[in-house]
Parts: C-alpha cells; sequence; structure tokens
C-alpha cells in the first residue's frame, strides 16, 4: 500500500521511506522537566486523573507539541493503564510509579484474569487519541504507548517497581508455567489493546519492555521475546500497515533479538555506540535513538555535536532521532528546546 507524500515523517520513516532530515522526538517528552505539566500537577495529583481524564491527558500529550512541534506526538499513558482492565487493580504512585494491590502469586490468580475489552475498560483512550490526531493533523505522527508482557507481568507479580526482580525470577525459575499463562494472556490484553489504539488514532505504536534487559539473554529467549512476538503477529494480522516500535532499557545484550521481535524499529539506548548497533543490527532494521539524556545537561555545543555524531553514526535512512531512555525531571527547557531546533535544521548542518 503506497504512502501519500502527505504522511508526516516520522510515520514514513517508520515504513521505510527516506526523507530529508530524521524525525524527532522524546521519551517522556511530556513530563516533570517542563513547567505547564508540573502546575497542571499541582491541580490533577493524581497520575491516573491526569492519564484517565480526557482533556486533562490531551492538554499533557499536547503541552511539547505546542512548545517544541516535534515530529511525534505520544499519548500521555502508563504502562500498566489496561491492569484494572484484566481484573488487577492497581495505582500509580507520585514518584514511585505502579502499586498492584492483589500482587499476582497463584495459578487461581492467573485463571481469575479476564480478557481486555478496551471499549468498556478504557473509553478514556479513543477520546484521546481522536483529539491528538485531529490537532496535530499530518504535521506530526500520533504514537499509542503500551507496555509489554514480560514487564507487565514483572509489575504484577512483584506489586510494585523492583531492583532485583526477584519475586518475577523465583516465579521463572520455579514455577514457569504460571508465569507463561501470565505472560500470554498479557501479551493477547495487549494486543488487543494495540489494535484499539490503531482503530482510535495511532499511526505507530511503542511498546515498552522497560525490564525486559533484567533477563539473561537465554531468558529473554524464554520469557520476553516470544510474547513480544506474539503481541506484533497479532496486531501485524490485522493492522499490517501500523509500524510498531520495541524499547528494552539495559539493551546492549540482546539487541540483535529485539530485531526478531517483529517491530519495525528497534529503540537503542545510549549503552551501545549507534554505528555499533547499525552494524549489529543491519542497515535493514530501522532504529530509534540513541542519544543520553544527561547530555541535555551539557552547553548548547555539546548537545549539538552529540546529535550531530548520532545522526552521522545512524545513517541517513531509517532513523528516528530520540533519547536513549526518557528525558530525565530536572533537565532545563530551554535545552530541550535546542535538542529539537538542532535536529530540525539537521538537513542543513550534516
Amino acid at each position: 500500500m503506497g504512502v501519500p507524500s502527505t504522511a508526516p515523517n516520522l510515520l514514513r520513516v517508520a515504513r521505510g521511506e527516506v526523507v530529508d532530515r530524521p524525525p524527532v522526538w522524546m521519551m517522556r517528552q511530556a513530563g516533570r522537566y517542563m513547567k505547564a505539566y508540573r502546575d497542571l500537577r499541582e491541580k490533577y495529583p493524581s497520575f491516573r486523573d491526569r492519564s484517565e481524564i480526557p482533556e486533562v491527558a490531551i492538554e499533557v500529550s499536547l503541552q511539547p507539541w505546542k512548545a517544541f512541534q516535534p515530529d511525534g506526538v505520544i499519548l500521555f499513558s502508563d504502562i500498566v493503564t489496561p491492569l484494572p482492565g484484566l481484573g488487577i487493580e492497581m495505582d500509580i504512585a507520585e514518584g514511585k510509579g505502579p502499586i498492584i494491590y492483589s500482587p499476582i502469586r497463584t495459578q487461581a490468580q492467573v485463571d481469575s484474569l479476564h480478557p481486555l475489552e478496551p471499549e468498556a475498560a478504557l473509553p478514556f483512550i479513543k477520546t484521546i487519541l481522536q483529539a491528538l490526531r485531529q490537532e496535530v493533523g499530518n504535521q506530526s505522527t500520533v504514537l499509542g504507548f503500551v507496555g509489554a508482557p514480560w514487564t507487565l507481568a514483572a509489575y504484577a507479580v512483584e506489586g510494585k517497581g523492583s531492583k532485583t526482580y526477584s519475586v518475577i525470577k523465583n516465579m521463572a525459575f520455579s514455577e514457569p508455567a504460571i508465569l507463561h499463562q501470565l505472560l500470554t494472556k498479557l501479551a493477547d490484553a495487549i494486543a488487543v489493546y494495540v489494535r484499539y489504539q490503531i482503530d482510535c488514532g495511532a499511526q505507530v505504536v511503542q511498546m515498552f519492555d522497560s525490564w525486559a534487559g533484567q533477563l539473561s539473554p537465554q531468558d529473554y529467549d524464554t520469557f520476553a521475546l516470544p510474547y513480544q512476538q506474539r503481541v506484533f503477529q497479532q496486531v501485524k494480522q490485522t493492522h499490517p500497515d501500523t509500524p510498531l516500535i520495541l524499547l528494552v532499557s539495559g539493551s546492549a545484550g540482546v539487541l540483535e533479538r529485539m530485531a526478531q521481535s517483529g517491530a519495525d524499529v528497534v529503540t537503542v539506548d545510549w549503552s551501545v555506540d549507534m554505528a555499533d548497533a547499525r552494524a549489529r543490527l543491519g542497515q535493514h532494521v530501522k532504529v530509534q535513538g540513541n542519544l543520553d539524556p544527561g547530555v541535555l545537561f551539557g552547553s548548547k555545543s555539546f548537545i549539538r555535536e552529540r546529535i550531530l555524531d548520532t545522526v552521522r553514526k545512524a545513517g541517513n535512512s531509517g532513523h528516528i532521532l530520540n533519547l536513549g531512555h526518557g528525558v530525565l525531571p530536572e533537565t532545563p527547557e530551554e535545552n530541550v528546546a535546542f535538542f529539537f531546533e538542532t535536529a530540525k535544521q539537521l538537513n542543513a548542518l550534516v
């Protein structure tokens, strides 16, 4: 299916077209480094309110769009947002992240989970995505936002974020059958959720497997990769033209495995040199990244030099410029502005 040239640049690059400069957005671009966000947070202190009340989530999603005009506008959400729709109750504590009220530890709990019905469980998603598409038109690409099965399972089993992942690894290594059933249910729910986001207006969807980098490569092959593939295969059956992006934090050791997931674009974190990532993945694999978020604390000349270095190493096609992870909360807003300004002048600079 041919893509009209009116399609926004990020969508075109994710589909394999060549454009005059790499499209640019930032993970966590809507967030605490922005004064506009901090002001809104005082009015709506609950993260769930900010991400689930449509008019608030729309405003937050659009704050960086209005300030910096990035090439990607991502749905303001959290990876655990769909969990209550499966029967896993949760909240998101400010500064601490998701809290699962009854962590999944038993076969009976896995058996009691039900399929996700996004229209009923997540009605706000449609309102938000439709509004974002209407607002940005073809000037930017609207990205959907989902968590991956392993990372959602890690939250559901641990009950909160973890430094060691000992509870879910205990399950993985002593009761793997229970974990595989949980991962299967999560993968099927996420596939439904991705399809729903696309139907509601998402033009590209990024799946965050934030904690898969905590697995050894052989365990990644058992507990992460097959379930990433399960999600992407189901989505591609019904929505073959929608590009899918995969992020894994701390992914240096599993980069080649990420390319086997079925994702159209692999996010590269800053622990890998972009030239090495390109060599390891092959030029046919599209990449996103991979500036160290800490670079944005440097001088403007330093930021510019690092952007140019990344873009040169990535080559002139199949690259979406981004950070290697989310923008940090203390980042000076003017440095974020400079990052975007520089990125948009790249066809003149490189």
